[in-house]
């Protein structure tokens, strides 16, 4: 690991302008994801900003009905919630489908959201990678891509988003809350908070230098059944070869959104239009521009069936 200064935060505005004074400086709040790099050296930051002292563990309603999630809310007291079990189970059962129980513990509503590929291009420093190293190439083009995106890809690069979370927040419509290191704020739908990896792959969403997530906020309840389906090759402890994040309504309409086919959670809302007519009318809309490699063309398909599962477990509930 290379050496690094360090520092704690007083507030969101003190931490956002440390981060975006010095160069290559990173946020630490539960490190789950941000110190394995560290000790592989993908990721070398020369400063550490602690924001765990900020006092963004709150989940608190809204005036407009729905929930406001501190960034610093662990994900197991996220899922544990009562609110979030009864009015947004599909972020229950998407947090509690990631990582262990003991990861879930320190990793934060945040963090989860910034979580980098796992690739394994991307943690093989001795292979190109454009989005470790920009300019660098890709070796998983051309190379083993079974984990890799069917959609939503580039020249430059085929890696994913790896997270559970996120995929949930999507189908829910969330917004991203942030604060940047002039004391301003904005708040990013999380439909646009993670980036297509296009001609910069290294750049996972669209904060800028120094800008601080300091919440999620959730809009009122959907209703309907909540569903996450989630796809591995093992039990537990594994990643999405595909997810899907579903709200079905008892007329048979709803919203889903995929996990493990890009490098974003997708969401086609075109696609939500035809849920009633069933899962393969709702993949051909969701996929119809997707560009599978040999090794991973069996997603589709699979995202297919999973969400005919979801649909039919919907409408049985």
């Amino acid at each position: 690991m290379k050496p690094f200064t360090y520092e704690r935060a007083k507030t969101p505005a003190e931490a956002a302008a440390a981060v975006a004074r010095q160069p290559g400086a990173k946020f630490l709040a539960g490190g789950t994801n941000l110190l394995d790099l560290m000790k592989l050296e993908i990721e070398t930051p020369r400063h550490l900003v602690d924001v765990q002292d900020l006092k963004l563990d709150r989940i608190e309603p809204t005036r407009e009905g729905g929930l406001r999630i501190g960034a610093l809310v662990t994900n197991t007291a996220l899922a544990a919630d009562t609110r979030v079990r009864r009015d947004y189970g599909v972020l229950t059962r998407a947090i509690v489908a990631g990582a262990s129980g003991q990861l879930r513990n320190k990793a934060t509503t945040a963090g989860n959201l910034l979580q980098r590929t796992r690739c394994p291009y991307f943690y093989d420093s001795n292979m190109p990678c454009n989005k470790r190293k920009p300019g660098s190439g890709c070796a998983a083009i051309g190379g083993y891509s079974r984990q890799l995106a069917v959609i939503g890809s580039s020249d430059q690069c085929i890696a994913t988003y790896p997270g559970d979370m996120a995929v949930a927040m999507r189908v829910l419509d969330a917004t991203v809350e942030t604060v940047k290191a002039d004391g301003t704020t904005r708040a990013i739908p999380i439909a646009d908070f993670h980036r297509l990896p296009g001609d910069k792959p290294h750049l996972d969403n669209s904060l800028e230098a120094g800008e601080l997530i300091t919440a999620v906020t959730l809009p009122r309840p959907l209703g309907g059944t909540h569903h996450y389906e989630k796809v591995r090759d093992r039990a537990s402890y594994a990643f999405a070869l595909v997810s899907v994040a579903a709200v079905i309504q008892k007329d048979g309409s709803g919203r889903v959104a995929f996990g493990g086919v890009a490098h974003k959670p997708w969401r086609v809302e075109a696609a939500d239009a035809v849920m009633t007519q069933g899962a393969a009318a709702v993949t051909a809309r969701a996929f119809a521009n997707a560009r599978p490699t040999d090794d991973n063309a069996f997603k589709i398909p699979l995202a297919t069936r999973a969400l005919a599962a979801t649909i039919a477990e919907g409408k049985s509930a």
